[in-house]
């Protein structure tokens, strides 16, 4: 069961449940006596990659279940997206695997329950599920049942605050709703904020690789280095047709100074490992850094946008050296451990 979009307000319908959005890899999780299958979004087995989540399942879920989940890893509090990638290593690497399962635990966070021995949950209404839920999940370490409230009043306060630590924002649930895998039955409340962003380098499109696909965008340190922060995409073959013309002229040559060319610089440049990419590597075109645009976002995530950016924009009355990360927000931190012992 998938969320489709829903806006970056809390909704005021009545009969809503509402869950934090958890930022991980999503986890069907199977277990049968010994065996335990945790099935990620594109199907593969994860559970070779979490062997203290397995171990975990096989203690406290009981034999036969079935739940919907989330694995993520906590680090000081708060979420880290990118340390949760770093723990998928090849099958065969299983000294790794173990070491980072010890360095860099994960949580696996249940907020729907499918089957159990012979019943089919998945026709039951939301709130059924959710009660036989909570009677079935204890409080093992390892093991967490996601906060849960059908008060709007909490769940405005849980979509501000729980930014702090690294979620993601709201899932909005209809209690009467039953579980329909695949469909976009869930809605996602997500923020949405604009910034003014240096305009530094494109990549290009796979099928028309002369044309714009992506800008890639960078502000400002206190220092006056320009850090590479993400990219904004989505664009129509119109637009990547006009901004492939407003850019040509400031399109630079291989040899040409910029500061994302600087090897010796410690500032964020295009080409490293995130979410997306897992360490590959990726063609760009280093453009003068005088153009700065408009773009929508949702996210930080340190020094970088936690997803790809919306073109709005050009921003012809802002000069680039403006843009800075003082646009960014200031957030004020929370437990996420605290958040999933119910204490917000």
């Amino acid at each position: 069961m998938l969320a489709a979009p829903g806006g970056d307000t809390v909704p005021t319908d009545p009969d809503l449940a509402f869950e934090p959005k958890w930022d991980g890899f999503r986890a069907i999780v199977f277990r049968s006596a010994d065996r335990v299958v945790i099935q990620g979004r594109g199907g593969d087995d994860l559970a070779y990659a979490f062997p203290e989540v397995v171990d975990a399942i096989r203690r406290e879920l009981p034999d036969r279940v079935v739940v919907d989940g989330e694995l993520i890893v906590i680090q000081d509090g708060r979420l880290e997206f990118s340390v949760l990638g770093s723990r998928l290593r090849p099958r065969t690497d299983a000294r790794t695997i173990q070491r980072l399962a010890d360095q860099h635990p994960a949580t696996l966070v249940v907020f729907d329950l499918l089957a159990l021995g012979d019943d089919v949950f998945m026709d039951r209404p939301y709130a059924q599920r959710r009660d036989s839920l909570e009677a079935l999940v204890s409080t093992e370490a390892a093991i967490r049942i996601t906060p849960m409230t059908r008060d709007r009043t909490i769940a405005a306060r849980w979509f501000e605050e729980f930014e702090g630590g690294g979620l993601d924002g709201l899932i909005v649930k209809d209690v009467d709703s039953t579980y329909q895998p695949g469909k976009r039955v869930m809605r996602k409340i997500k923020h949405r904020r604009t910034l003014d962003a240096v305009v530094a380098g494109w990549r290009p499109h796979a099928k028309e690789p002369d044309q714009v696909a992506s800008l890639l965008l960078g502000l400002y340190d206190d220092e006056g280095r320009l850090h590479h922060i993400g990219a904004a995409s989505g664009l129509s073959a119109a637009l990547r047709r006009e901004l492939t013309e407003d850019l040509r002229p400031l399109l630079l040559d291989g040899d040409a100074v910029h500061p994302w060319r600087d090897e010796t610089s410690t500032a964020r440049r295009p080409g490293g490992a995130n979410r997306w990419n897992r360490g590959r590597e990726q063609t760009w075109h280093a453009l003068r850094p005088d153009r700065v645009a408009e773009v929508a976002y949702d996210q930080f995530e340190g020094d970088r946008l936690r997803h790809v950016a919306a073109w709005q924009r050009w921003r012809p009355d802002r000069s680039p050296q403006s843009c800075t990360y003082a646009q960014a927000p200031e957030l004020e931190a929370i437990d996420v451990d605290a958040v999933l012992h119910g204490e917000f």
